[in-house]
């Protein structure tokens, strides 16, 4: 085989951990949708503030430094200790499932039977709330997440491959961060499947999404179920933001990581988990592949900016519902 071709077959591989990436911020999105039939808008926020939180943390920062120095004239910043990643990552799930239980108590309670329109406007208004929130808490300025994932390219990977492809072939670059994102991902998107087939509360939480008067009517408790289902979405989001701010540091374009698992859902079909998981994988490898064949060499490059919503809008116009979505059929 040609040089080209193995440097195809890297491209393809990247994609490839890159989507499962997308499909782990997907899966957030979905898991809400099914369960409440909110479209999450503060899902990208949350992993943020999850990151955020696990810098603060880990690093013994104090909580609204900046507020209380502004008030009492003082000048503390840090409680002098340095949590270990593991215990940091424990107790920003506790924060997470604190956040679930907030957010059930004092929007969702009250928002029951409402359009889906106010719904989702609240949840734009929760985004902007807990952006600012994580602002005054942590501060603004961007930080460094460091929890000991190894980064940089694989060397025993790429010493492995470098016979491939004759002279012009240097072997397989992939970023050992990636590759341990993406088995993590895989793990945690594995996890939540078992969890909705398999267990009482995942049998409760379809049950939820089928029909809530149904769910209702066999006593199962939309209240818990919804602490449940938020909860597990902040702990995707902690995921996805300990993954990306390790990459790209802990800074407020972190939350825009949501707008990637927007093509993803319109792929897959926003009631799906298999969707997302799928949907994911396509838009990585598509938009790696695109940039590959034809953007850098017809196109002048930067086509992974646009390409997802390119495909997103092909298949809004074709099949609305998404790949797994379900249809959904109106009668006069």
């Amino acid at each position: 085989m040609s040089a080209g071709f193995y440097y195809g077959m890297e491209v393809f591989l990247n994609g490839l951990m890159t989507g499962v990436l997308y499909s782990l911020v997907a899966l957030g999105f979905v898991l809400i949708f099914k369960s409440s039939g909110i479209f999450n808008y503060a899902q990208g926020v949350m992993a943020l503030f999850a990151a955020l939180t696990l810098v603060g943390l880990q690093d013994g920062q104090v909580p609204f430094a900046h507020l209380i120095n502004s008030i009492f004239g003082t000048q503390v910043h840090h409680f002098g200790w340095h949590l270990p990643a593991l215990l940091a990552i424990l107790l920003t799930a506790g924060v997470m499932v604190i956040l679930a239980i907030v957010v059930e108590r004092y929007i969702l309670r009250h928002l029951v039977n409402q359009p889906d329109i106010i719904l989702f406007m609240a949840t734009i208004g929760l985004a902007y709330f807990m952006e600012g929130f994580g602002d005054l808490m942590w501060g603004s300025e961007i930080k460094k997440l460091d929890v000991g994932i190894p980064q940089g390219g694989n060397l025993w990977i790429e010493e492995s491959t470098a016979f491939l492809g004759g002279d012009d072939f240097y072997g397989f670059y992939l970023d050992s961060l990636d590759i341990v994102a993406a088995v993590f991902a895989g793990l945690l998107v594995l996890s939540l499947v078992l969890f909705s087939q398999y267990t009482k509360t995942g049998r409760a939480l379809r049950a939820v999404a089928d029909d809530h008067q149904a769910a209702l009517s066999v006593g199962i408790s939309l209240r818990f179920i919804w602490v449940v289902v938020w909860s597990i979405a902040g702990f995707i989001a902690l995921v996805a933001g300990i993954m990306w701010g390790s990459k790209s540091g802990v800074q407020f374009s972190l939350s825009l990581i949501a707008l990637k698992a927007l093509p993803v859902l319109m792929l897959g079909g926003f009631t799906s988990i298999p969707g997302a998981i799928v949907g994911g994988l396509i838009i990585g490898v598509g938009e790696k592949m695109f940039e590959f064949l034809i953007g850098a060499p017809f196109l002048g490059g930067a086509t992974e900016n646009w390409f997802a919503y390119m495909l997103a809008l092909v298949f809004l116009v074709f099949r609305p519902q998404g790949l797994f979505g379900d249809k959904i059929i109106e009668r006069v």
